[in-house]
């Protein structure tokens, strides 16, 4: 496991468990932190874990972007590679990086949820919500623009909602975030939060990790591409399932009346 200054990164049973850790800054995202979420994305994607958990240390998910990077990008001089957008850039890497990934990605929110946090949020599969959770677009309020969350605000919400949030600077709550779509579950106190994440890994840990990446592969692209023609690339995905150790396993279970034994991370 690579040292981390801005994350708590933990292996058990089998899932990677992540927190973000600038308590002091409400986990206020810095370059550093981005590069350690996609270097602890990648050690999770390698190492056999089921599945990857964000969440935030001190009460807060993330209060967005870290002001202070911004500004020393700004200060530093425009040699044809602007700074303020590789800034930018790198963190639409980071949402990209984590909307692709074939594990499952559950997040757990609860405080501010802003920003790269409400960015977070959209990219991922599953996310849980404490009742104090407050999601926010601010960037307009301050002369920006939600530049890299905006696609992933689309896909989760829809055309109108995204619109809506974005030219008010949409302050959500964990019980309008339900409604919308944009949390699953809304837990009231750490203790029913922690039985529902409990819940939601041990649902992840039934299905077949390949089936699994594979099926979010095939959701990704059947957001964008008509439904004919997924038809033989999907049949080819199927065929490949059926025909995988976790194919024969899978059968196998199901004609023995057992569990699946899945090979675990």
């Amino acid at each position: 496991m690579p040292e981390f200054e801005t994350l708590l990164v933990e292996r058990s049973a089998g899932i990677t468990h992540v927190t973000l850790n600038r308590p002091e800054q409400r986990n206020a995202m810095s370059l550093k932190m981005v590069d350690e979420l996609l270097a602890a994305l990648n050690t999770a994607e390698t190492d056999g874990s089921r599945a990857i958990v964000l969440a935030g240390a001190g009460g807060h998910f993330c209060s967005g972007g870290d002001v202070k990077d911004m500004g020393a990008a700004q200060a530093q001089p425009d040699n044809g590679a602007d700074p303020i957008a590789g800034v930018n850039a790198r963190f639409g890497e980071l949402c990209a990086a984590y909307a692709a990934s074939g594990l499952p990605v559950v997040v757990v929110v609860e405080g501010a949820v802003m920003g790269g946090g409400f960015g977070l949020s959209c990219v991922a599969d599953v996310v849980l919500a404490r009742e104090t959770a407050v999601f926010r677009l601010p960037e307009t309020g301050l002369g920006l623009v939600p530049a890299q969350i905006a696609p992933f605000l689309v896909e989760r919400l829809g055309y109108s909602e995204a619109r809506r949030l974005a030219v008010t600077g949409g302050k959500v709550d964990a019980a309008a975030a339900l409604r919308l779509g944009l949390v699953h579950v809304v837990c009231e106190g750490a203790h029913s939060c922690a039985a529902a994440l409990s819940q939601t890994l041990a649902d992840i840990k039934r299905g077949a990790p390949n089936a699994i990446a594979a099926t979010k592969a095939l959701i990704r692209r059947a957001r964008l591409e008509p439904a004919g023609d997924l038809i033989q690339d999907a049949a080819k995905s199927f065929a490949r399932a059926a025909r995988s150790d976790e194919g024969a396993e899978g059968l196998t279970a199901f004609l023995e009346k057992r569990a699946p034994r899945w090979t675990e991370g």
